[in-house]
């Protein structure tokens, strides 16, 4: 099912440049042949099953036809007893062996197609896998262990909004985007000027022609992704050195609920780790557990999507450090942040809770936090303070 989600999500997503279109190209000829072989198995299975059930029918025909005559004899007359008696035994003893038979799925074709195409589906899957594992580079052997400090680096704005450096970028500008809807980016030097208290003076306006919604936006190359205020599911990539919008995509399935419960103003949420450009959001049809898709920045195009045990509710932020999902989570009222549900897309972790990751020496929500895979830091916004979080990161095992 994840294979056919991909074929479908690549759909709305077809890009100019040459060699991303000529990637998806091949992806969608590979699950072309995917898509007819399941339709093939799929026939054979249908016609299995089909003449098992016509065959079951016709035999619990039969055997009424065969009771209701045995039931006009006269069994009184002694040539006839014990023939109609032994028949009767007969047709018992088939009906319990018809009806077990027919209480089960696969007959001997069947267990062979299903074989077949349990065989197939574990080696797709192993092809799946090994081509994530290329993708991802396998270059994240480090884990999240726990928080260290946190440092409070400016209380301005309000309750809602965001920050950040560019990890893809060798300069230390600092980006502060205020509140869940705007169309306006600050841009400092550098932390030191973003400190002082006339920061806003000195920042540089960059003002966007599309307004963003939320506050899941991220910096990444020089590039502003971020959702667009007023559509669904559309991610909007700006060039903020030109000033202008470099392009466009759907999410598919997203836009409909909240990222998290804790912060509805945030549909689909952005993130950045060693591996690039991430996608969190919701979706109903997974009862509000989080979907993970990973973001071709370039060709802007899915590549790939997961479904996660992660659930929103009560969760307030989310970020993505080195393949590995963390889910934030709170109460409505405010208290102790702390990350609930861990899952790596490789399986390295796998998903688990663990409830002993909090948020050192601070009581409140966050409006956003996100990840810097080159400072190895947490860059979070809570109840209009902007706040740094040191990491302790350990091998994985």
């Amino acid at each position: 099912m994840v294979a056919l989600q991909v074929h479908f999500l690549l759909i709305p997503s077809l890009v100019s440049i040459m060699g991303a279109a000529q990637y998806m190209m091949q992806d969608a000829a590979l699950l072309s042949y995917m898509d007819q072989r399941f339709l093939s198995l799929e026939k054979r299975l249908q016609k299995c099953s089909q003449d098992v059930l016509e065959y079951v029918d016709e035999f619990r025909e039969f055997s009424k036809a065969v009771l209701s005559r045995l039931a006009g004899l006269s069994s009184d007359k002694a040539e006839l007893k014990d023939e109609v008696e032994n028949l009767l035994r007969r047709v018992e003893h088939a009906q319990r062996d018809i009806d077990y038979f027919g209480s089960v799925t696969d007959s001997n074709a069947c267990v062979e197609v299903h074989e077949d195409l349990l065989k197939q589906q574990l080696l797709e899957e192993a092809e799946e896998k090994k081509r994530l594992k290329l993708m991802f580079n396998a270059s994240c052997d480090h884990m999240l262990a726990g928080i260290r400090s946190l440092k409070v680096v400016k209380k301005t704005g309000g309750k809602h909004g965001s920050w950040m450096k560019d990890p893809g970028k060798k300069h230390g500008k600092i980006y502060l985007l205020s509140g869940s809807v705007n169309n306006v980016i600050l841009e400092f030097a550098n932390i030191m000027a973003f400190m002082e208290n006339n920061q806003t003076l000195k920042a540089r306006r960059v003002p966007l022609p599309l307004p963003w919604e939320g506050t899941g936006h991220v910096i990444y190359q020089g590039f502003l992704f971020y959702h667009r205020h007023g559509s669904l599911n559309e991610i909007v990539k700006f060039n903020i050195q030109r000033r202008n919008v470099a392009d466009q995509m759907l999410l598919p399935g997203a836009g409909r609920i909240p990222a998290y419960q804790l912060s509805p103003q945030t549909k689909i949420d952005l993130a950045l780790d060693e591996q690039g450009l991430w996608a969190l959001h919701a979706e109903p049809e997974t009862r509000g557990n989080i979907v993970l898709t990973k973001i071709n920045p370039v060709a802007m195009a899915v590549e790939h999507s997961w479904d996660t045990p992660c659930s929103s509710r009560d969760a307030e932020a989310a970020f993505m450090a080195c393949n590995t999902l963390h889910v934030v989570y709170n109460s409505p009222s405010g208290g102790s942040s702390r990350i609930q549900c861990v899952y790596d897309v490789l399986g390295a972790l796998s998903a688990h809770t663990n409830p002993g990751l909090h948020f050192p020496k601070r009581q409140g929500g966050h409006s956003t936090i996100h990840y810097n895979p080159k400072e190895k830091q947490l860059f979070a916004w809570g109840d209009g303070s902007q706040i740094i979080y040191k990491l302790h990161m350990e091998q994985k095992v």
